[in-house]
């Protein structure tokens, strides 16, 4: 039973890797990718809505005027998350972007371990630790620098036409902040999910129900991003959402949702079965392991990029500083 549960967890982290590879193709139907996250957090909320009252856990929303507001605030996490993935994955490729987004998970949760916040227990630092924050730092410049970069099409694939052309003809300096601004992004929308987690535990503790907990959390999540949709659309900042083209949209552009309702589902499971360590350092594994496959072999469509030697030893040090973070 044990190995069942650990390899869950693995799963748990390989699906949020391919929710964000998957959600190219919702962008790239509606044609903005606030909407596709839109869309995505709203097939996640209605699929958890369902589970939580076919078995009875939605009961537990009644205990939600109880609690503190911001108790409420974890789902906000998501649509960052789930938006810098549509914007970062075309640009930077999937392992490079999974790499940032675990750099920025490790990191945070290493800040909420070692000073206690959002009542995580404390803990001291110790060898492992400090050794898997090197690691892990080590790990993500090796990828960096080490990727291949993006085709044209891939990136207009995401701004729309003559995007690419601007982004690549841009002055050298230009280009380089902009890459860097990428990359910030990219360890910001992964360090929030600890801090959704954090949250959403302390919520999990005053309403029990993890079920009810994850639909709280994603309802949340998509009408934040539904008011951000509005607000950008309304000042002409990204395009209307375009939905004739869902019905030419492979199947499977719709898994993205099932995805992360599955990967907040399964590690609320998980969390207390097997801990928040090992959860944690098995489903950051399955995140690296998954991106790593999709730039590899190009699954979902998305651009090829070779696993080359230096960001194959990047992707070592990654899964290895990120166990050794959460475990030493």
């Amino acid at each position: 039973m044990y190995p069942l549960l650990l390899a869950s967890a693995l799963l748990a982290g390989f699906l949020l890797a391919v929710q964000a590879s998957v959600n190219q193709q919702l962008n790239r139907a509606v044609g903005t990718p606030f909407g596709a996250s839109t869309l995505q957090l709203l097939v996640a909320a209605s699929a958890l809505a369902v589970l939580a009252v076919a078995t009875g856990a939605i009961g537990a929303v009644t205990l939600l005027p109880g609690v503190a507001w911001w108790l409420l605030l974890g789902g906000l996490a998501s649509p960052l998350y789930i938006t810098a993935g549509i914007l970062l994955f075309p640009r930077l490729g999937a392992l490079t972007a999974v790499g940032l987004f675990v750099t920025g998970q490790v990191f945070a949760s290493l800040g909420l371990d070692l000073f206690g916040l959002l009542a995580v227990p404390q803990r001291s630092p110790g060898a492992g630790m400090l050794l898997g924050a090197v690691a892990v730092l080590a790990g993500i410049t090796t990828i960096i620098r080490g990727r291949v970069l993006p085709g044209r099409a891939s990136v207009s694939a995401v701004d729309g036409p003559g995007a690419a052309s601007r982004t690549l003809l841009a002055d050298p300096p230009v280009r380089m902040a902009a890459r860097g601004a990428w990359l910030v992004l990219g360890l910001v929308a992964g360090a929030v999910l600890p801090l959704q987690g954090a949250v959403n535990a302390q919520l999990r503790a005053r309403i029990g129900a993890p079920l009810a907990v994850a639909t709280v959390s994603f309802v949340v999540a998509t009408l934040a991003i539904a008011v951000v949709l509005v607000v950008l659309v309304a000042l002409r900042r990204t395009p209307a959402p375009a939905l004739a083209p869902l019905r030419r949209m492979p199947w499977w552009g719709w898994l993205g949702g099932l995805c992360a309702a599955a990967y907040v589902t399964a590690t609320f499971l998980l969390l207390p079965t097997i801990g928040a360590a090992v959860t944690v350092a098995l489903t950051v594994t399955g995140q690296q392991l998954a991106s790593a496959l999709v730039d590899q072999f190009g699954w979902f469509r998305m651009p090829r990029r070779p696993l080359t030697a230096a960001r194959g030893g990047g992707l070592v040090l990654l899964v290895v500083g990120s166990v050794l973070v959460q475990v030493g």
